[in-house]
């Protein structure tokens, strides 16, 4: 669920950008159009989601480490993964989309 607060946000000015051309100026990765834009956005957040399913009933394995060093190692992996991840994710998503001709 968190990951949907990180990729709305890219789409958000896309579907808003026939309206309000100035918007344009926030397609700061260069995605092919508007729909491309909210689209890619929604197949990289289902792909997410799906790719997540499987970590859910693995559980976390007990280690005897402090509680520093769990969320020093957690802000690295979800945190920085989690805001960097979608950039070339969404970008990847809509070259496909533009490649198949489907946007």
């Amino acid at each position: 669920m968190s990951d949907l607060r990180f990729q709305i946000p890219h789409a958000s000015p896309a579907a808003f950008a026939t309206t309000y051309p100035v918007l344009n100026a926030l397609n700061i990765m260069h995605l092919a159009t508007p729909e491309s834009a909210i689209l890619s956005a929604v197949i990289f957040n289902a792909l997410i989601i799906i790719a997540l399913i499987p970590l859910a009933p693995k559980g976390v394995r007990y280690r005897p480490i402090g509680a520093a060093a769990v969320l020093r190692r957690h802000l690295w992996i979800y945190g920085v993964g989690g805001v960097l991840i979608p950039f070339p994710g969404i970008k990847l998503v809509d070259m496909i989309l533009v490649a198949l001709g489907l946007v």
